[in-house]
Formats: structure tokens, sequence, C-alpha cells
């Protein structure tokens, strides 16, 4: 619920904190003025933590640069063509950008960059009203022009303008508007919804990098799921990763299955869980969210239905890697991120072998080296990807995840101590150099550990000629 009181205490703290008040006073002396806008000021006012700061001025960019010269450790300039100069100050990194009054051609989400002379026009322009407000300082007047304010009380997502208007000017928008529903857990206000249903479309204009951009913040989201019903919802999601609401399989009377989009949506939520638990200190692990996301893809195209009623999906770990791998390229992901999450989708059944029946410590070691790099990954996937409601079912698997994961510590903590000993035992070092147990025993070993500590594997045959060495060479 939003305090107005606390909020308006926290725009105050927000304008007398250091980078702020400089940047305030020397645009103010200068004769320009200054504000905080969008999202700085959206989550002042809701109290959720700053972590950029953006400013708008009537100033023009070879000016911003002048103003902040002074004041500024460090200044960046690759903006500038669209009026945006950035700074770093008071030791907060900045920016600060012309008004803008922008135009659109409706064929390229490319703006005429035209520049702007009122605050009030600025704003309009923008794509939500909660991210269309504004702090006047130092005066620290809030500028709304589109009812921002009302819309985070009623937790609402709107366009300033006619949504049609402002998603035709830039369809990029539409995708924001499920990310900033997930990020701050608001609804989108209905006529914007039909507006993303009917332009759908129009967000084949937007490059692939674009969209990749858009769907990495939507993942990195608490609540990813909400911005992603919101696209199966519009059909939006069509035009990018239409393998999706392909996963809303048709159900008969007479086959029964698991409702493959619901049960991807509660896998990617558990992923997310466990991932905070996991590693609390982490970033948000998009590669796990979009594996957890994207795992039973492959399963539309392997399904049978079997006599008797059973449902099959053979292979569908597969099939779903290489749709997965295809799909992710088309959206330009790095090849990291495309290994790092077909590896996690080829793998994601192998552990329900180990619940059937007891692997071997081979099989285990198996396992952990197919999995390589990703093993932390698969453990949260695999662990995710129970959703069954029959509580015995899944305390059973959860107790045979529990006894892999301790088998696998227990084997990395052997196979460590291993890699620690002498490459020759007591009993061949006795052999070799023809002496009976005892304190020369314990010394040739401690060489040999030394030995192997400093310089790694050396063989046997190098391990003795050196062990001979050594012995000839003791007093």
């Amino acid at each position: 619920m939003l305090n107005m009181a606390e909020g308006v205490a926290r725009l105050g703290a927000l304008a007398e904190s250091a980078p702020v008040a400089a940047l305030a006073d020397a645009f103010a002396a200068a004769g320009h003025e200054l504000a905080i806008v969008g999202g700085p000021v959206r989550d002042a006012l809701l109290g959720r933590a700053t972590n950029d700061l953006d400013f708008t001025t009537d100033a023009r960019p070879d000016d911003i640069l002048r103003i902040v010269k002074p004041i500024s450790t460090a200044r960046w300039d690759v903006g500038r063509d669209f009026g945006t100069i950035g700074a770093k100050v008071a030791g907060d990194q900045v920016e600060i950008t012309t008004y803008r009054a922008d135009s659109y051609d409706g064929v390229t989400r490319k703006p005429t960059v035209e520049f702007g002379d009122t605050l009030e026009g600025d704003l309009a322009r923008r794509d939500f009203t909660v991210n269309a407000m504004a702090l006047r300082v130092p005066s620290r007047r809030l500028v709304d022009p589109t009812g921002g304010v009302e819309d985070l009380v009623r937790a609402e997502l709107r366009t300033p303008a006619d949504p049609r208007v402002s998603f035709g000017d830039d369809p990029l928008r539409m995708l924001r508007a499920a990310r900033f529903s997930s990020q701050l857990g608001f609804h989108v206000d209905p006529a914007t919804v039909d507006a993303i249903e009917q332009l759908r479309a129009t967000l084949r204009i937007v490059s692939a990098e674009r969209i990749q951009g858009e769907l990495v913040r939507l993942l990195q989201t608490d609540d990813p799921g909400r911005g992603i019903r919101l696209l199966v919802q519009t059909g939006l999601i069509e035009e990018f990763l239409p393998e999706i609401p392909a996963l809303r399989l048709e159900v008969d009377e007479h086959h029964h299955h698991k409702d493959v989009y619901e049960h991807s949506l509660t896998v990617l939520r558990q992923a997310i869980e466990l991932e905070k638990t996991r590693n609390p200190d982490a970033a948000p692990d998009v590669p796990l969210r979009l594996a957890a996301l994207l795992h039973d893809i492959g399963k539309p195209s392997t399904r049978r239905l079997e006599p008797g009623g059973a449902v099959t999906f053979h292979h569908h770990d597969v099939k779903g890697a290489r749709m997965a791998r295809k799909r992710l390229k088309e959206l330009r992901f790095d090849a990291a991120t495309i290994d790092s999450v077909t590896k996690l989708i080829e793998l994601h059944l192998r552990f329900f072998g180990y619940a059937e029946g007891a692997w071997t410590d081979s099989a285990v070691r198996r396992y952990v080296r197919d999995a390589g790099d990703e093993l932390e990954r698969l453990h949260i996937l695999t662990r995710a990807d129970v959703t069954t409601r029959n509580k015995r079912k899944a305390a059973r698997l959860a107790a045979a995840y529990d006894d892999i994961e301790r088998r696998i510590a227990a084997l990395a903590a052997q196979e460590e101590l291993d890699a620690m000993r002498p490459e020759l035992d007591g009993n061949q070092i006795q052999e070799i150099l023809g002496i009976t147990p005892g304190r020369e025993v314990g010394e040739a070993y401690r060489f040999l550990l030394d030995l192997r500590l400093d310089e790694g594997l050396l063989g046997e045959e190098e391990a003795e000629r050196r062990l001979r060495a050594w012995w000839e060479t003791r007093p």
C-alpha cells in the first residue's frame, strides 16, 4: 500500500543526496531546469531501492557537459545524439538527458530525435504513467501530468497517451508492460491489454537484440510468471517465443497428463525460490531461469497418446534442447547462455533414473561429468521440476535428490583426498628402497607428498626415480 507521507519523505531524502544536490545547484546557477525523472521517483514513492539516477533538463548536450565538468570526476557522451550525457558525480553515476519531443515513422522503432522545451512535454512521451513523474530540483516540486501517483495507488500500468498511439510509436513498450507488471507486481489496465492484442504484430519491427534484452529483464524479476502470463494472454509471446503458448496441450477425457504450461511456470517459480535459498547473494541466474521456462518445450512435438489413456513424451529432453538452441540463437543470446540452457534441458530428466534405483559410484561420477559446470544449476532445475501434488511421491523424490547430492559431495571429497596422496604408497616405498616399516618410510612418504603438491602428477616411474635420487642424497 502506497503511503504518500513516507513517499514524500523519501523523495526529500533523494533530493538531499550528494549527487542530486550538487547537480541541482550547478544547473540552477547556470540558469537551467533540472528534474529527477522516471524510475528513481517511482521507486522512492514505493519505498523500493533506487539504483540509478536519471535526470532531464532544458539544457542541450553541450551545455550539460559544460555544467557537469567542474563537479564530476568522469564524463561520457556516447548518448549525445539522443541528448544524453553521463557523468560520475559525488561517487554516483548519473545520466542527464535534454527534454525530448521525438516522433516515429511507424516503420522502425527508431525515433526522429527532436529536443523539447518543457518538462511536461517530455513526460507525456514516456512509456507508462508511473514512469512519467519527475521531481524538480532544487525546488523539490513533484510534476505528474498524467496521473502516475494515482496509478501507483491503484497498482496499475497505463500509458500516458492512447495505448495504441504509444505502442504504435514504440512496440517494445508492449514487452515493457510485461516486465514492469512482474517487477512492480502491478496489473495492466484493460485498454492497454487490448492494445497489445491488437498491435502485437508490430513487434516485428523491433530487433531481436532489443526483444532479448526485455526478456532477460523480465526473467530477472522476482515474479516473471506474472509477465509471461500477460504475454501469453495477449498473444505477444507468439511473435518471439511461440514454444511457450504451445505448451498448453489439449487434454481429452481419455488421456490425462499435467498442464505442461502451468507446470513450466511452477518450475520457473520453484527454481527462483531454490536459487535464492541456495545462492542468496547471487545475481538472478538468467540461464537457469530460461532452462526452467523452456525445459519441456519438446513435449508438444513428442506427445503420443497410448492405449489405455497413457500419454508419453519420449525423448522430449533431446528434442527440447534442439528447439531451445534454435530459438535462443534467433533471439541473439550469447553462446555461453545457449550452451548452458541446452545442456540443462538435455539433462533435466537424468536424475529420475536415480530415483527409481540407486546408482553405482561410477554412474554418479558420470552424472557429475556430464553436467560439468552446470551441476549446481542442474541440482536446482531437477528439484524444481517436481510439481506433483502427491506428498509421498514428492518426499520420496526430494529424499532421493538429497541422497545423490550427499554422494556427489562425498565422492568429490574422496577424490580431493586421493589427489593429495603420493603416487607411491608405503608398501611401494619399502620395496623400492629395501627398507622395513619405520621412521624412514614416513620421511619418504612426506617427500613424495610434497613433490605431489608442488609439481602435480609425475607418473610412477618418475616418482620412483625422484625417490631414489632423494634417498641417495639423504644424510
